[in-house]
């Protein structure tokens, strides 16, 4: 009986896999019954293109056109949480798209072989992610690690800005323009400045920005003397307005200065330069405090605390804001930080415990060291802010010793130094520009007045 044992397994393996041959064909069948049944004479997978396949038939059907009983059924919320938002999905650039035909049933024929599509234009034609796609007209300016240059895309013939970064070898990417790009690449608002492309090369690594001809710090060079009050106003919403974006998003810009606002044609104000920028995700103590320009850098950074978080941006605005209408810098330390500090305690007072809770315990802060202020008014420092209305009210605001104590960005703009401004501005997209509100527009400043007087009184003498 022992030695038939043997021989009766094979057998009874051999029938298994008989049964289970016979399973698998039924259900390849059944999938070319479904195949066939559907309709779908060809699939054509294709990467990253919208082109259709030379010489098929047909392609894969849109939903809309599935009819009903075959489309796949969602679940009653409408969501699918293994689905990305458009927004988030990666592109790929690849030039090996392909055609892969199946057999098709109405013919009975086999389907042609994998084939390639042709490309949409040669090889040689201008892509993104290429530096050749790139022609540089003008140097605008250069920096410690890099240059700025005015360029024109071959892609789209649009004119573009340039930021051409030097990469050394044993030093590697700078980490401020790592920053700078990965921050950017998730910020999408038309107040602040669009990344279009990043080129990387062994020597450089370019970041590709839209173009906009002049910065703040230009504008007020150009009109020296104060803004018009109405631009002001419009300037300071539209930073505000990018600026409760980033710090929405747990942003810091951590460099705001009018040279890093962007001023464009109409009029529009956009956020550059993030290369200091830190995004805030969660609480830290380890920032560095050698941030903002000296003119623009809040007191508790020059005391050389390193906790601070978006009140640390809007001491900055504060700053912009009584720029612009007086015409001249709030506080231009000429000297060093001991001399910044003296000029903003003698306007808002020498600080103290009672003033600003812990500021005794600040690195830098020496009480021996400050002449000892009383706070004045701001309007006997800059008399222009006693003029518009709520303009000194805001300013103060923003420009507070104590950095608990400033104005955020999103209550700011609900101040009421914006309350003649059209309500439909708090409406507006993130993308949409406050001048596509009809009644938005900037007002002639005060020398661009003048001369436009004086050419219109030179045109009637030449008349008469």
């Amino acid at each position: 009986m022992c030695d038939l044992m043997p021989a009766a397994q094979p057998a009874e393996k051999i029938g298994k896999m008989k049964k289970l041959r016979r399973t698998l064909s039924e259900s390849f069948s059944r999938i070319a019954f479904k195949k066939e049944d559907s309709g779908f004479d060809e699939i054509c997978v294709t990467k990253m293109s919208t082109r259709s396949c030379q010489g098929s038939d047909s392609l894969i059907k849109p939903l809309d056109t599935i009819p009903e009983d075959r489309k796949v059924q969602r679940t009653q919320s409408g969501f699918d949480p293994f689905e990305k938002p458009a927004g988030q999905v990666k592109r790929v650039h690849s030039e090996n798209n392909a055609c892969i035909n199946a057999k098709s049933s109405s013919s009975g024929k086999e389907s042609p072989k994998l084939r390639r599509h042709s490309s949409p234009s040669s090889p040689t034609s201008p892509k993104f992610g290429k530096a050749d796609s790139y022609e540089k007209l003008e140097k605008l300016g250069e920096g410690s690690y890099a240059t700025v240059y005015k360029g024109k895309s071959k892609v789209n013939g649009k004119l573009v800005a340039l930021k051409v970064i030097r990469l050394q070898e044993e030093e590697g990417t700078p980490f401020t323009a790592i920053r700078e790009a990965s921050l950017l690449k998730g910020l999408k608002h038309t107040n602040i400045v669009l990344l279009h492309d990043i080129i990387h090369t062994k020597e450089t690594l370019t970041l590709v920005f839209e173009y906009v001809h002049t910065d703040l710090c230009q504008y007020m060079d150009k009109h020296p003397g104060g803004l018009h009050p109405d631009n002001v106003r419009l300037f300071l919403f539209q930073l505000l307005r990018g600026l409760s974006y980033t710090h929405q998003r747990y942003i810091l810009h951590r460099d705001l200065k009018p040279q890093n606002l962007l001023i464009s044609d109409t009029g529009e104000l956009k956020l550059a330069d993030f290369g200091l920028a830190r995004a805030k995700s969660v609480p830290s103590h380890t920032y560095s405090n050698e941030v903002v320009t000296l003119w623009y850098r809040p007191p508790d950074v020059l005391l050389g605390s390193t906790d601070y978080s978006t009140c640390l941006d809007m001491w900055g605005v504060g700053c912009i804001f009584v720029e612009m209408i007086q015409g001249v810098a709030a506080f231009p330390g000429m000297k060093d930080i001991q001399d910044q500090l003296e000029r903003i305690f003698l306007v808002l007072g020498t600080p103290s415990e009672e003033t600003w809770p812990g500021v005794h315990s600040l690195p830098h802060f020496k009480p021996d060291r400050f002449t000892v202020y009383s706070p004045k008014k701001l309007r006997q420092a800059w008399n222009k802010l006693g003029y518009v209305d709520h303009a000194e009210e805001l300013a103060s605001r923003f420009l507070q010793c104590f950095p608990k104590n400033r104005l955020s960005a999103q209550a700011a703009l609900h101040h009421e130094y914006f309350s003649h401004l059209p309500p439909r501005l708090w409406e507006l997209p993130d993308m949409s520009s406050i001048f596509t509100v009809p009644s938005i527009k900037l007002q002639p400043e005060s020398g661009d007045s003048i001369q436009v007087c004086s050419k219109s009184k030179a045109t009637s003498n030449s008349k008469h």
